[in-house]
């Protein structure tokens, strides 16, 4: 699909079932690429240590960003996991597999809203890392939260939508 017939599509409107939607993306990705079962987060966890946030844009029929924020710990658990081994070889691979992790979330999430699927665009992958810091989006309009439970680990994945 050309950027054009992105930009021409009908702007699809979020429902109270999207967090259902973004949690069952989350569990298929998991299940399917890292054989991993998820569990439910206890509320007001928190991912501590030093993080990395991958980050895949959404635009056309819904223009946003999902993020997958988890530690380096748990990254580098993902990246061993879809790699077929204990850890990974080195932080570019653990960054790697983050960011791929993420884009595999948004593509599911998104070919599960009706209408989504073929008019909303993502893009590459990014992935910040640090010790302390916040990621603020632009995005002004409806935000849907999902934080699991992978290997003992919290991850939180977050759909900002722009309306």
């Amino acid at each position: 699909m050309s950027f054009a017939s992105a930009q021409g599509s009908t702007h699809v409107q979020p429902t109270g079932e999207w967090p259902v939607l973004l949690d069952q993306a989350t569990r298929e990705v998991f299940e399917i690429m890292l054989g991993a079962q998820l569990t439910p987060s206890v509320d007001g966890q928190k991912v501590n240590g030093s993080i990395l946030t991958g980050m895949v844009g959404l635009a056309g029929a819904a223009c946003g960003v999902l993020s997958v924020r988890c530690s380096k710990t748990t990254a580098n658990k993902i990246a061993g996991k879809m790699l077929g081994q204990e850890a990974a070889d080195s932080d570019e691979t653990i960054v790697d597999a983050l960011g791929e992790v993420c884009n595999m979330i948004a593509g599911s999430f998104k070919a599960k809203v009706p209408g989504m699927a073929d008019g909303c665009m993502l893009s590459v992958p990014s992935v910040i890392s640090g010790t302390s810091y916040e990621l603020h989006s632009l995005a002004n309009g409806v935000k849907c939260e999902v934080s699991v439970i992978f290997a003992d680990e919290l991850i939180e994945v977050v759909l900002d939508l722009d309306q």
